[in-house]
């Protein structure tokens, strides 16, 4: 679940990078026709879809990945940090030992140790990671989430894209030039811990804005919104271009079959487990959030981020991984993909677990890391990617990449790759231009399976 705090820059979660539109979208003529000629020339059809949903686990501030999965025992002191390195259970390769739980299950994902960018700021780096798409002025693109319940169908009575709070700059997450149709249902509340008795005491998740509350009764809603529609026939020649109406008619349908259905309550009712697999999750909001993310991708949503932040650790870094950092996503990512492997969903389910960027090999006075985005890593598992495999190195100080170097874009458009869409998959802004979802990503080969 998000973090309420503020990074070293300033940001809030609420605080949204503004991204203005550029006055002059359109395409001339022969643009447009060199772009179709370019679309029907690439109309083959992406590889059958290896994956149907992702579960994004989003460590917001900028994780010392130096730290975690590309760790560096043997470089000068001042660089390898207090972590020993373990072995894993796939020979050759190691992680930091904060990681003992996912050491266990290494065998089932990919460590992509080659990420970089050229982004050392959280706004922007947040969006880059979360779009697949270099931040620019001209337009704001949307979230891979909101991309995935545009090209996705989603069955009916489930939100198609969801977030566990929000995320700490709030375009990272949101449409962008799709629209507001396409943005996330927030997921509020928190799991409801389980009393001496097996059941919940209080709390519990819920979708923002989707209760009935009183004696309101779904009935009454319907005859309101057919009251509502009857108002809206009158003044839908006004402006049929407005983007904002359409995108928040959208949403209003998605909502209605949300409430008209069960499936997204029951999911979010985390007493229907067995204590073992909540106690596997761990009692934080992040391991409840990611068991609530994995329910809901069994319902039939398409994209869930749960995001979990403190990670901007500037000062004394080791020993904010030793007591908390480490130890809470150690056992959230390794109890995902066991549980995901195990029901037979890791096949069809993509886990990603990254942040913004990396940190500085070199620690700083107050033994702290600070921003570095010329090397960091993710950690991918299921849905068409490699299993037991470490994808590209950095060099021995964790400066930069060393071998098969890989960006932001490159990573977004592997995911959608396996889930069926090719990376330049084009859709249209408001305006009617025509945009590839992912300008320059492109399918990293190596990583599949």
């Amino acid at each position: 679940m998000s973090t309420t705090r503020t990074d070293c820059q300033g940001f809030h979660r609420r605080d949204v990078l503004t991204i203005g539109a550029a006055g002059a979208l359109g395409l001339s003529l022969p643009a447009l026709l060199a772009s179709e000629a370019k679309a029907a020339a690439k109309k083959e059809t992406a590889d059958k879809a290896k994956a149907k949903s992702v579960i994004l686990l989003w460590l917001a501030g900028g994780p010392a990945t130096i730290d975690m999965w590309d760790n560096k025992p043997e470089a000068p002191e001042g660089i390898r940090g207090e972590f020993k390195s373990i072995d894993t259970n796939v020979k050759g390769i190691q992680v930091a030992e904060t990681f003992p739980k996912f050491a266990q299950v290494a065998d089932k994902a990919t460590i992509v140790r080659s990420l970089y960018h050229t982004i050392p700021s959280h706004g922007p780096a947040s969006v880059f990671m979360t779009t697949g798409n270099k931040p620019t002025a001209a337009l704001q693109y949307p979230a891979t989430g909101s991309i995935a319940s545009k090209l996705l169908k989603t069955e009916v009575g489930v939100p198609p894209y969801v977030t566990f709070g929000e995320l700490r700059n709030g375009a990272a997450g949101q449409a962008g030039y799709l629209g507001t149709g396409y943005n996330p249902f927030i997921i509020e509340g928190s799991a409801p811990q389980r009393g001496e008795g097996g059941k919940g005491g209080g709390g519990g998740f819920s979708v923002r804005g989707l209760t009935l509350k009183g004696t309101f009764t779904l009935e009454d809603l319907e005859k309101r919104d057919s009251l509502l529609r009857k108002f809206d026939t009158g003044f839908a020649g006004l402006d049929k271009s407005n983007d904002l109406v359409d995108g928040l008619d959208t949403f209003h349908q998605q909502a209605l079959e949300i409430l008209k259905s069960d499936k997204t309550r029951k999911a979010l009712d985390l007493n229907a487990e067995k204590k073992e697999t909540r106690d596997m999750y761990g009692a934080t909001p992040f391991g409840q959030g990611a068991l609530a993310a994995r329910r809901l991708v069994e319902a039939g949503v398409r994209f869930a981020t749960v995001s979990f932040g403190g990670w901007d650790t500037h000062g004394q870094t080791f020993n904010a991984h030793k007591t908390r950092l480490a130890p809470t996503t150690d056992t959230v990512l390794a109890a995902l993909i066991r549980d995901l492997d195990e029901r037979g969903l890791l096949d069809s389910t993509i886990v990603m677990c990254a942040g913004e960027f990396g940190r500085t090999p070199k620690i700083n006075k107050n033994s702290g890391r600070d921003h570095w985005a010329r090397s960091m890593a993710c950690v991918l598992a299921g849905g068409g990617f490699k299993r037991g495999y470490a994808h590209g190195t950095t060099d021995a100080s964790g400066m930069a990449p060393a071998t098969e170097p890989v960006t932001p874009d490159d990573v977004a458009g592997t995911i959608f790759h396996n889930l069926g869409i090719a990376p330049n998959t084009e859709l249209q802004t408001p305006t009617g231009r025509p945009v590839q979802i992912f300008r320059e990503g492109r399918v990293i080969e190596k990583v599949l399976a």
